[in-house]
């Protein structure tokens, strides 16, 4: 035996080229069974349709993953089309269904579960908001959860994915490929083995995330009621008929046996954002300023029982009843750099936690034009903001974000928006970010450790300062308080557009109401379970309240909003 090794040790001290041929064989060898394993994973039953629109924004997320980035390589450029659409409405699904085997499109399989918690413990099952379900199949053309849908190929997580269904309304929550989430009222899919979910969440490694064409489904326990739903359609209100309703409503059928899910269907398929059941007939459109959803009557108005679903109402002849579909609306999605430089600078101010970058989003929205940033921040720059990598001094930006409080740094700029929040908000925001990135929240060892504490002693005077210098420094100030926006957008959102010395544009302005919140508001589902300001602390910041409340009234401004003020 030891005469052939030592042939083969000779051999290859002569010939070291082909010992490092046989390694570069080998290695071949078993890439081309890795990346053969990722395509027979997207040939399956489940075989996925398309996110052709997210390929050139996930470039840089998957290309830099680990090395599942091949098989995610496969899925993309086999997409055809878009994942998150409805196909069609109940009476054109029966023939596509006929020979697609159990999954039906119209079942519910919501409590068809035990099977999938064999093995797990209670821990896995139940953290007091939300509780694990099981591993389902899932499919483009027959999504087991068919509310809405975000992908991020970085940094998704369990708790994320929970945070943004349960604060849209949605009893469900659904992970797949590790970086997918999917939201919906009832699981349309049978479950499968738990081994079939075996991705990691790419945003913890601690915790599964579905597989290929397989969602790991949680029950939100604490999902927030914040809208109304049918399916994954938001219940506006009850309206009455706008006066010319053809022009206001370009679309409409009537409807043998109308439910509300088949008016959606319908305006779906013809990618309306609006629903609109009047009796029979089913009205599809965008808001206007003909139907513009501001003037909501009294919902006894609408009762009118639907001929299809006992327990729904469709409205009638003068009332109508109007859910907003999962389509986007186009109207106010296009953005550009100002075609002229800008001769003046217009500053975006705020403490942080305010409102800065959700302020921005709706100026971006209701303008057509990039914001830039004093800083440089490169998620907010790939979740869309442009202008974020401009120097601030380009002109190139309608306006530029910044939480700069000196004298020099607010005397750089022509003009300003203020934006202000209630502090007590503000800090938590602020502690959030700092501590769980843009929409991610801080551990329960941050808030009960000592950072909690210092942060807000050191932050807290800084608010009140920071308003102070601006209103003291700034040339042209425009004050504009979170809360205040929140409760009257469109009237709000519109002067912030006149200051900017932009022409409003009203259909662009009712296009940001249906699409405000965007891709960084923070989810409810976590909020603290108890208070974490000590009377001390609240002593200290209702002083500087009233500090900030009486420099506002000084420029003969309103004071801070009602519920700013101590009680």
């Amino acid at each position: 035996m030891a005469k052939p090794l030592l042939k083969i040790q000779r051999y290859f001290r002569r010939k070291p080229v082909r010992f490092f041929s046989l390694i570069l064989l080998y290695l071949t060898a078993g890439s081309l069974v890795f990346l053969h394993a990722g395509f027979v994973g997207d040939n399956g039953p489940g075989a996925r349709g398309g996110r052709d629109s997210l390929i050139a924004s996930e470039m840089g997320s998957w290309a830099s993953s680990d090395t599942r980035g091949l098989g995610l390589m496969s899925r993309v450029f086999k997409e055809k089309r878009r994942s998150g659409r409805r196909f069609g409405p109940p009476w054109m699904k029966k023939t596509r269904q006929e020979g697609q085997g159990m999954v039906g499109r119209g079942r519910d399989y919501t409590s068809n579960w035990n099977r999938a918690l064999k093995g797990r413990n209670a821990k896995d099952l139940d953290d007091g908001r939300a509780k694990y379900i099981g591993c389902y199949i899932d499919d483009t053309q027959k999504r087991a959860l068919r509310g809405v849908s975000f992908f991020d190929y970085k940094k998704m997580t369990v708790f994320r994915c929970q945070d943004n269904c349960a604060e849209r309304g949605y009893m469900y929550a659904g992970l797949e490929f590790g970086a997918e989430c999917y939201c919906g009222h009832k699981i349309q899919a049978p479950n499968v083995s738990e081994s079939e979910c075996n991705m990691e969440c790419k945003g913890e490694k601690s915790n599964v995330c579905g597989g290929p064409n397989r969602l790991s489904i949680y029950r939100l326990e604490l999902s927030q009621e914040s809208a109304r739903r049918y399916g994954s359609a938001i219940f506006k209100g009850c309206f009455h008929r706008p006066d010319n309703v053809t022009l206001a409503l370009p679309f409409s059928a009537v409807i043998q046996n109308m439910s509300v899910d088949k008016c959606v269907d319908m305006c779906t398929e013809r990618e309306k954002s609006l629903a609109v059941l009047a009796g029979d007939r089913c009205y599809c459109g965008f808001p206007t300023p003909l139907f513009s959803l501001h003037e909501l009557e009294d919902e006894g108005m609408c009762l009118n029982r639907c001929q299809g679903e006992e327990f729904e109402s469709c409205g009638n002849d003068k009332y109508f009843v109007v859910y907003q579909t999962q389509v986007q609306d186009n109207r106010c999605m296009d953005r550009h750099f100002l075609p002229t430089r800008a001769k003046q600078l217009v500053a975006l101010a705020s403490f942080p936690g305010a409102g800065n970058t959700w302020a921005r989003h709706l100026i971006e929205l209701a303008t057509g034009f990039y914001t830039g940033s004093y800083y440089f921040d490169g998620s907010l720059y790939n979740k869309g903001f442009k202008g974020e990598r401009d120097h601030w001094r380009s002109g190139r930006t309608i306006c530029i974000k910044t939480h700069e409080s000196g004298r020099k740094e607010i005397e750089a700029f022509d003009s300003s928006i203020l934006m202000i929040r209630n502090p007590y908000k503000a800090l938590m925001a602020e502690f959030n970010r700092k501590y769980g990135g843009h929409i991610g929240f801080a551990s329960q060892a941050h808030w009960r450790g000592k950072e909690w504490p210092e942060f807000v002693k050191n932050y807290a005077p800084w608010w009140a300062s920071h308003t102070l210098d601006w209103l003291h420094y700034g040339r042209n100030v425009q004050v504009v308080h979170f809360e205040d926006l929140k409760r009257d957008l469109f009237t709000k959102l519109k002067g912030m557009v006149e200051f900017l010395g932009l022409k409003v544009s009203e259909d662009r302005l009712l296009c940001v109401e249906g699409q405000k919140d965007g891709n960084f508001k923070r989810s409810g589902l976590r909020k603290l379970e108890y208070d974490p300001y000590t009377p001390e602390m609240r002593s200290n910041i209702n002083e500087l309240i009233r500090t900030v409340d009486a420099a506002l009234k000084k420029r003969n401004m309103s004071g801070v909003p009602e519920e700013y003020m101590p009680r």
